[in-house]
């Protein structure tokens, strides 16, 4: 019998039939921030009758799909693009004649989830489609290069006005049981070097392929099982520093050989430029700000973070970032708290002033907060916020969490993208399978940052960074200035970006049109305002560029200009359409409006009959344990998409024994110390502040070094004193609320400070050194 989890979409354990997908290899050339990645797909139909499989697989939305193959009985099929309604024509009249055919297409929902059908695949026979994309990879903060092939895709909530989603009907299959394998070889280069790659997968030692070590392999395990994301993390012994590098136009199309439309964007020289903007150091922060944390409290938060044995909650995690937010608020501020499911609630009526109570009353009520609001409709809540006045002086920062398991992806983005003039949006995609369309779409509409926590990421680490970021004073007027030949000119593939954040990159398209002379050189200037400075970022870079095989600074500058114009406010334009459609035709990567179809003419028996459909499970990694609970699976029944439930009671039976804190870990210590801080910075010395000390109220209260002193100044610096001496590698976590405490000890403390500091080390038995309080 069929097992639907509570917060899962229709879930197959038992299946009678032999599924057709065999196995999946992988292949992946990365080139400093760049992967160019080959993925092969290995059927064979074990039935008796012929078969269509259709396999529903997520894909990170920047990926540019730029070739589709279908390799049978020794012959290489390769595929066309075509506009999409032209693409299913073309398929479903093959399927009609008998003949194989192959379709591969982007979802009308959202660009992270694509669609692979194999069609009248006779009985015995094997076929293989191949699939290949090119992608910039992120950084991470701690300068690792971030690869990540996915393999989860959540059933995402649909509102009740909308289609069910795609993701609502895949068949799914519990961890451990998946039917097919994955094999996997990566290649890294950098001119850099290579300091080491490790992965959330068992991988092979690195084997490095010179001896500069500028180039590593490294390959998954033998037999590896494709039941969740496998992260590849490449650590460069450079990095963060401005490229540019130019590519030559191509003479023809890979597949046809036909002549490129003169002007094209392939017959022209394109630029891939990487900025690094950085700006003074030591600036303060802004006390000013209207900062709205908008929360999923939707059933699926109650599921691990990860796959780990007593992994934390995802809403546990989330009430534990949002403390530490609270606590990092700069005085002066404004703040306030929404909670999202299929309904919201906010803990304030509308945003208050940061002071003493009523950060009090946030933490109460966020420690009281449970997954319980059902599905997932973050839509409403942001209307609700977009359609409130906001404060004056006060710039609106939204912080949103969720886990991204919503239908409407495409009119979440374009209400923010709306709204965009009147705030900054920063994202962060919970766990495996959070939408990359969703996470990355709404934070670039509102000129944020994303981030996403995977593994055993912690979420505070990045969401503390993008508070950060939220909290440096404004850029503004950002510009290219460009230097180039009278015989040239530079057309932008990409928007200029209208935010910039200390050590984010900037990644810069741009079409180089005209003659190049011998040895000619270009540069570009990215400047921009900051506070009462003009900042400049230069480039120089050679105009001549060498023909590739592989033109893959076009195909990314090609989806980057696709993804501009598909997200614009006036993407539903014949005009912008017409645009869309020219320039994924021309670049052959793929779009919203075009699907490659490849059909096998020399087809040697045509299938009789239509074939029989299998839709090709994946792996479920919703199902939690804490969801065998009646009043939480409740809930999170509530938040299924609208596709058939089938609830197993022999399975909830069998779990019903589990605690509801089975998954959640331990507060760490310095969790508690930060919890126990002031609005204004400071630290009272109490009991509960004296036991994770591991020192009686008593004793500190007779070390105080000034007894005249408000011993709140005392208890603050053996706060920061521990902080530096026990969890200096969780920094980026407590550096906002040091930054508070300091400016609160100063101005209390003054000169008489050094001495605290001293005495502090000496009851901590500790070496902080005194220059970390300025001193």
């Amino acid at each position: 019998m069929p097992f639907c989890p509570p917060c899962c979409g229709l879930i197959v354990v038992e299946s009678k039939q032999p599924v057709p997908l065999k196995g999946i290899s992988v292949d992946v050339q990365v080139k400093g921030f760049v992967a160019d990645v080959s993925a092969t797909l290995k059927y064979k139909n074990e039935e008796e009758k012929a078969l269509e499989a259709i396999f529903v697989f997520p894909m990170d939305e920047d990926s540019a799909v730029y070739t589709f193959e279908a390799t049978v009985e020794g012959k290489t099929i390769v595929a066309d693009l075509q506009e999409k309604e032209q693409a299913h024509k073309t398929y479903d009249e093959a399927i009609k004649q008998g003949q194989q055919a192959f379709l591969l297409e982007e979802d009308e929902s959202s660009a992270d989830v694509f669609s692979c059908n194999v069609g009248n695949l006779p009985p015995g026979q094997e076929a293989a489609v191949t699939l290949k994309y090119v992608r910039e990879l992120p950084v991470e903060a701690d300068g690792a290069v971030r690869f990540v092939l996915p393999a989860i895709l959540n059933p995402r909530y649909t509102p009740k006005e909308h289609d069910v989603s795609v993701t609502a009907t895949r068949p799914q299959v519990p961890i451990g049981e998946i039917p097919y394998t994955l094999s996997l070889s990566a290649h890294f280069q950098s001119a850099y070097g290579i300091a080491k790659i490790v992965s959330n997968c068992d991988i092979s030692p690195v084997e490095y392929t010179n001896e500069d070590k500028t180039a590593a392999k490294v390959s998954l395990a033998e037999g590896h099982k494709f039941e969740r994301d496998v992260e590849l993390l490449a650590y460069y012994s450079e990095m963060n520093k401005p490229s540019v590098a130019v590519e030559a136009g191509q003479v023809s199309s890979d597949a046809a050989k036909e002549p490129e439309p003169s002007g094209s964007l392939m017959t022209e020289s394109v630029a891939m430029f990487n900025f690094y903007p950085s700006f003074p150091s030591g600036q303060e922060q802004t006390n000013c700000g209207e900062f709205i944390f908008v929360v999923d409290r939707s059933g699926s938060m109650e599921c691990s973070m990860n796959s780990e044995p007593n992994a934390p909650r995802r809403i546990q995690s989330a009430k534990e970032t949002l403390v530490l937010l609270l606590k990092s608020l700069p005085l002066g501020c404004y703040f306030n708290i929404f909670g999202f499911g299929s309904d919201f609630e906010s803990i304030f009526m509308e945003s208050k002033e940061y002071t003493q109570q009523s950060m009090e009353e946030a933490v109460k009520k966020v420690n009281e907060m449970e997954a319980d609001l059902g599905g997932t409709e973050i839509l409403r809540p942001l209307k609700k916020i977009y359609d409130t006045i906001g404060m004056p002086d006060h710039p609106r920062q939204v912080f949103l969490f969720t886990d991204g398991e919503v239908g409407n992806t495409k009119e979440v983005v374009n209400e923010v993208q709306k709204n965009s003039s009147n705030h900054r949006c920063f994202t962060f995609g919970i766990g495996e399978g959070a939408s990359t369309s969703l996470i990355k779409g709404m934070a670039r509409a509102g000129s944020g940052i994303f981030e996403f926590i995977t593994g055993k990421d912690r979420m505070q680490t990045k969401v503390l960074r993008a508070l950060k970021c939220s909290l440096q004073p404004t850029v503004k007027n950002v510009s290219l200035i460009w230097s180039l030949p009278p015989s040239m000119e530079a057309i932008l593939l990409s928007n200029i970006p209208t935010t910039i954040f200390q050590g984010q990159k900037s990644i810069i398209y741009a079409q180089l049109k005209g003659k190049v002379e011998t040895e000619a050189e270009g540069e570009v200037c990215l400047q921009y305002n900051f506070k009462d400075e003009l900042l400049k970022n230069i480039i120089c870079f050679p105009l001549k560029a060498e023909k590739v095989e592989r033109p893959t600074i076009h195909r990314l500058a090609a989806k980057s200009l696709i993804s501009e114009l598909e997200s614009g406010t006036d993407s539903k334009s014949e005009e912008v359409k017409k645009k869309i459609l020219e320039t994924s035709l021309q670049s052959r990567v793929i779009s919203s409006l075009t699907a490659f179809v490849a059909v096998n003419r020399d087809t040697k028996t045509p299938v009789e009959g239509p074939p029989i459909q299998r839709d090709i499970p994946a792996p479920g990694v919703m199902y939690c344990a804490a969801m065998s609970h009646r009043p939480m699976a409740k809930a999170c029944r509530r938040s299924m998409p609208r596709a058939k439930m089938c609830i197993a009671p022999k399975m909830i039976s069998e779990t019903t024994n589990l605690s509801d804190t089975a998954a959640d870990e331990e507060t760490p210590t310095f969790v508690r110390l930060i919890s126990l801080q002031n609005a204004d910075g400071s630290w009272n010395l109490n009991p509960e502040f004296s036991s994770i000390l591991g020192i009686s109220q008593q004793d500190i209260s007779n070390k105080n070094p000034d007894q005249n002193m408000d011993s709140s100044v005392w208890a603050t610096v053996l706060a920061l004193i521990w902080l530096h001496a026990s969890c200096l590698d969780q920094k980026e976590e407590w550096e906002l609320l040091e930054y508070k405490a300091m400016s609160w000890l100063k101005a209390k403390a003054g000169s008489s400070l050094d001495q605290f500091v001293r005495a502090g080390n000496e009851l901590l038995k500790s070496s902080v050194d005194p220059k970390v309080f300025g001193l």
